[in-house]
């Protein structure tokens, strides 16, 4: 049996391809029953996301296993097998393991040490044990990968840098403020941007936050989902003394806020900081704002350098990463050759156990006056010696396991505890034969 890892993502396949083999909550199901019916499929995985569709298994033939898939996600998607072939990729083995580690500790997102593809990752695995399509071997598979994408990011720091715009105002407002927890926010528009903003200031613990936006009702929904204070935007203007922080994303094709606006902010502040940040293209905060004295007035571009610099960090935390991967997944590698060496181990110690057994049996037949803890010290005595006697050929097997050519050895350890190789009956034949013969 091997591990395989197939599906495309954004790096194999356009988003025209990707979208039609997107995974709603409603066909998920039937998807990963189809997969995990395949005859030369054990266990499956169905991981979908907005950047990628990808099976991760346990199969006896994965090439066949990968043709019965394509079929699948031709039938569902629409595609020919033909075309769909030209997006598809195949890793087997080392190969697919290393793939599924990366893709868990977010290595191979879009945006490297993005936070989303974990909870993506674990809700996979969740709903592939709730339909029974996962047992022990890809369990083990799944705990490994959540385990080294929690290592990568604690001990490389990969998430850590700002990567997104939102995400770097916010950052950059810590710097300015340190603690936000008495820090009133302005939030000007109610846009995809701002709502990012938004939400990453109610985790950052900011004390209030108001919303002004032209259609007033886009205000009041966004303020009360932040459980904030929708603001009506000819009104605006009032509240800037109120606020430490300002965020500008709108779409209007000029500066909403300018200097004279400020003219009184000062003298009410008293001399505490506002920050402002314009995240509008075009911008929306005309540059004579940060002429003010304790106004501090960032644009997009200033945050893009700052979300540059983050991706250039991330990218060096991912060097380290790839190494602390190649290590786990040669971990897991030996881990799962020595699995397949288990079977024969459990029959060696069966066959000892068997010899245990009618040994002791006769033993104490012909010892009647052996009291129970006595017999119990002897067995436990017996047990001690074959635990000792197996310890060093079962270590040895288990170590030619993970070698090359180790079916010859695996095959020569279940030969010598083999009912084949015993010698008695051996001789007993080669006797009765020497007889015939006379």
């Amino acid at each position: 049996m091997e591990i395989f890892a197939t599906g495309l993502n954004y790096k194999t396949a356009p988003v025209e391809v990707r979208e039609k083999l997107a995974l709603s909550e409603e066909n998920y199901a039937d998807i990963l029953d189809k997969i995990s019916k395949i005859p030369s499929i054990y266990e499956c995985t169905v991981l979908s996301t907005c950047n990628r569709v990808e099976i991760y298994g346990i199969s006896d033939n994965p090439e066949e296993s990968y043709l019965d898939i394509l079929k699948i996600l031709s039938s569902y998607s629409g595609l020919k097998v033909e075309d769909l072939k030209k997006y598809i990729f195949v890793y087997k083995d080392k190969d697919a393991i290393k793939h599924i580690f990366q893709v868990s500790s977010s290595l191979d997102s879009m945006v490297i040490g993005e936070p989303q593809i974990v909870c993506q990752f674990k809700d996979s695995f969740l709903k592939a044990k709730e339909n029974k399509a996962v047992k022990h071997i890809m369990t083990r598979l799944f705990d490994k990968a959540m385990n080294v994408s929690k290592k990568i990011r604690t001990s490389t720091g990969i998430s850590k840098r700002a990567v997104s715009i939102s995400y770097a105002a916010i950052e950059l407002a810590k710097k300015i403020f340190g603690d936000l927890s008495d820090k009133n926010v302005l939030l000007l528009g109610a846009g995809e941007m701002a709502e990012l903003a938004a939400r990453h200031l109610a985790s950052a613990g900011v004390r209030h936050i108001f919303v002004s936006n032209r259609t007033f009702e886009k205000a009041v929904q966004l303020a009360d989902e932040f459980g904030g204070s929708a603001i009506r935007f000819n009104k605006l203007f009032e509240f800037l003394p109120e606020a430490d922080i300002i965020i500008v994303s709108t779409g209007a094709k000029e500066p909403i806020l300018r200097k004279e606006h400020f003219k009184d902010v000062e003298k009410v502040r008293q001399g505490k900081p506002v920050f402002i940040i314009d995240i509008s293209v075009p911008r929306n905060v005309s540059e004579d704002v940060n002429e003010i004295e304790n106004v501090f007035l960032y644009n997009i571009d200033d945050l893009k350098m700052v979300v540059d610099k983050n991706l250039e960090e991330r990218k060096i935390a991912a060097e380290s990463a790839k190494i602390l991967i190649d290590e786990e997944v040669a971990k897991f590698d030996r881990w799962l050759k020595q699995l397949h060496v288990s079977p024969v181990i459990a029959k060696v110690r069966n066959f000892a156990d068997e010899i245990r057994e009618k040994q002791l049996e006769r033993l104490f037949r012909d010892m009647p006056y052996l009291n129970e803890k006595e017999k119990e010290n002897i067995d436990l005595a017996v047990r001690s010696i074959i635990n000792k006697i197996l310890h060093r050929p079962t270590v040895y097997i288990k170590d030619k396991a993970t070698k090359e050519n180790s079916e010859i050895y695996i095959d020569i350890f279940e030969e010598m505890f083999s009912s084949k190789w015993d010698l008695r009956k051996k001789y007993s034949s080669v006797k009765k034969g020497n007889k015939s013969e006379k």
